[in-house]
């Protein structure tokens, strides 16, 4: 009804990213999936009963899993995860955001296990090389069993909500960096797409997920990447 005009956030962004990847021939719609009508059984599981008990759908209904990783590189701390998870030492929080923007919540940051707080305008150098070694870190502190990764493009230069000026490059290459790194320690990987405010950030979520399955990163035929494990950086060491 025209309202996505009036909000800063591209309503219409993901599918865009999908239209993206179709004429680059990596999607087709026999590839994806409809989300179904979640039964009252699977509310259940996601929302309360005291906000349905915070990862019940994961521990209690995927055998093997026990342990959780979730690495959040949105621009914005994220919050509700953490208030969602406060106290659960079965789930490790890494957050890197931008420590002057909303939503500061001090509360919640007791919860982070491992936190990056950056500066206004950082750039890909020092963020590249901050997200690879305590990413490099919170996998030796805390092995998981799944990895879940917010990859949030309201890092981009020119995000006035973000407040963070990462290149577009600096995007594709820290999602590169995110998958090397956990499928070098054969731990499966969900990501999801998340913030980012500018009509361009569809454009690179679809180049950013293209480059990982150029790399073999991701998809079926994916090649063994246990050489990722080693401790040898994937970046040059600058920042401390």
């Amino acid at each position: 009804m025209g309202l996505e005009r009036l909000h800063p956030f591209d309503a219409g962004k993901w599918g865009k990213v999908i239209n993206f990847l179709k004429e680059e021939k990596l999607l087709s719609d026999g590839l994806l999936v409809e989300a179904r009508e979640a039964s009252e059984e699977d509310l259940l599981v996601v929302h309360t009963r005291r906000y349905l008990n915070e990862l019940k759908f994961l521990f209690e209904r995927v055998e093997g899993i026990s342990r959780a990783t979730i690495i959040d590189l949105d621009a914005h701390q994220g919050n509700g995860h953490e208030r969602d998870f406060m106290g659960d030492k079965r789930v490790y929080i890494m957050d890197v955001y931008n420590r002057h923007i909303y939503p500061g919540d001090r509360f919640a940051k007791q919860a982070i296990r491992r936190k990056v707080e950056l500066e206004w305008g950082t750039e890909d150098d020092e963020y590249l090389n901050k997200v690879e070694r305590n990413i490099r870190k919170a996998l030796q502190e805390h092995p998981p069993d799944i990895v879940v990764y917010n990859a949030g493009t309201d890092v981009l230069e020119g995000d006035r909500l973000g407040g963070l000026s990462i290149s577009p490059e600096g995007i594709v290459k820290r999602d590169e960096l995110v998958f090397q790194m956990v499928r070098g320690h054969q731990v499966p990987i969900l990501m999801v797409t998340s913030g980012g405010y500018q009509k361009r950030t569809a454009r690179i979520i679809a180049d950013s997920i293209l480059n990982l399955h150029s790399l073999g990163l991701i998809g079926p035929e994916s090649p063994s990447v246990s050489a990722q494990c080693s401790d040898t950086p994937l970046l040059p060491t600058a920042v401390p």
